[in-house]
């Protein structure tokens, strides 16, 4: 069975993209796929400056992201909504991400994501649920990346209330929509 990486591009404590990462991390297991998470605020990496880079090359974070990307045979993406964007802490990591070069038998950071399946969830507070970041995604995984971005997606609205005390969707059609999104990814991935 392949392995899925799960992100979630917030990392605040409570954070409702980290809520719905772990109730589509509980769907992915479920179908039989080995699922992982990676939490991006463990990466430890400065805001992207070209300077900095020429200075001290590409931070350590960085390459631990291209070996989980690498390592995994799809990701499953959730982005909370920060004014209309995705959060500045995805767009840095994967910033870094395409600045990491091939080493030895390690791909580039380009090459560790191109051809990739992923699956795009976003959560807020907020009427549309972060339907706008996760568009942004979808062109900036599709495009910079090459990731092979599943047409199905869910936008969670009003998150703050989404979720029941054991971290399941209250809502049982977008909680089947989770499910039927990592079948689906898990799907791709293993036909690659």
């Amino acid at each position: 069975m392949p392995c899925i990486l799960l992100i979630a591009g917030s990392a605040r404590g409570g954070a409702f993209s980290v809520r719905l990462r772990d109730a589509a991390r509980r769907e992915v297991a479920a179908t039989g796929a080995t699922a992982e998470t990676l939490d991006l605020r463990d990466l430890a990496m400065p805001l992207y400056d070209g300077d900095l880079e020429a200075r001290g090359g590409v931070p350590s974070g960085a390459r631990v992201l291209r070996d989980a990307l690498a390592a995994a045979d799809g990701l499953l993406f959730v982005t909370p909504e920060y004014n209309g964007f995705p959060t500045p802490l995805a767009l840095n990591a994967f910033d870094w991400l395409s600045r990491v070069p091939a080493e030895g038998d390690a791909p580039g950071g380009l090459s560790a994501t191109a051809n990739k399946p992923v699956a795009l969830l976003a959560s807020s507070p907020g009427l549309l649920g972060g339907l706008r970041a996760m568009t942004l995604m979808r062109q900036f995984l599709g495009g910079n990346f090459q990731m092979l971005v599943l047409p199905q997606q869910l936008a969670v609205s009003k998150a703050n209330d989404a979720f029941d005390d054991a971290g399941v969707l209250k809502d049982p059609r977008q909680q089947q929509t989770v499910a039927d999104m990592a079948r689906r990814l898990v799907a791709l991935a293993t036909a690659r």
